[in-house]
């Protein structure tokens, strides 16, 4: 099957949507914490509408700063990341008091698509257990040779369908909405880096590879 091509305003338009609900929903919270101050008189109301919105602030800045890395330029073409910032920006978005992350990898200057790549990997695993868990995020060797290992464990751990197909660029009704934009991104994202992903779920957990595709195609080779 060909690789699926989505036009390039449809892409622009699909990920402003994708970072638009992202934010909204803290944003609107704070909206509404404003509203409550401006309005209430009552201290213990008050005091919640503040916690509401500091809480709210800290929520929206850390999406807008993952999907700055993410999703967006991050510097000039062919710009590199510091794999500290990409750590830093995935614990703001994704550890919680249900989630737990692992980071295990030196801090490095990456080629930003490889982040990128890593980021939204992350993204994927993070969706794949839904009631919280742990996820561990491996990456070695450097350069031609840098590979990627995600594994997400928790309650109800699964992949959502769809995804597989999307991260190879074939959606199974031939078509890319805003529910499976972000899949369909990171199969770009690895391609332009030269890596294929892989994706693999059991009873013990969501195992996600990236891996040089001419590593990829030895692996295959000799299975």
């Amino acid at each position: 099957m060909s690789v699926f091509s989505l036009d390039a305003l449809d892409l622009a338009a699909l990920l402003c949507s994708r970072v638009c609900h992202d934010v909204i929903s803290p944003v609107g919270a704070i909206v509404n914490g404003l509203e409550v101050l401006e309005e209430e008189k009552d201290a213990e109301m008050r005091a919640f509408a503040v916690d509401l919105i500091k809480k709210s602030a800290k929520t929206a800045s850390a999406r807008l700063q993952f999907c700055r890395l993410a999703f967006g330029a991050a510097g000039s073409a062919g710009a590199s990341i510091d794999t500290g910032d990409a750590e830093q920006v995935a614990r703001g978005l994704l550890s919680d008091d249900r989630t737990r992350i692992e980071w295990n990898a030196m801090r490095v200057l990456m080629p930003k698509n490889k982040v990128k790549l890593i980021l939204n990997l992350c993204l994927i695993a993070a969706a794949a257990i839904p009631r919280g868990g742990i996820i561990n995020v491996t990456i070695t060797g450097d350069g031609d040779t840098t590979a990627v290992n995600i594994t997400s464990k928790g309650p109800n751990c699964r992949v959502a369908h769809g995804v597989p197909a999307l991260l190879k660029g074939e959606p199974e009704n031939g078509s890319v909405d805003a529910h499976g934009i972000q899949a369909y991104y990171t199969g770009l994202v690895a391609r332009e880096s030269k890596m294929d992903v892989s994706i693999e779920a059991d009873a013990e957990g969501v195992r996600i590879a990236a891996l040089p595709v001419a590593v990829a195609s030895e692996v295959t080779a000799a299975a």
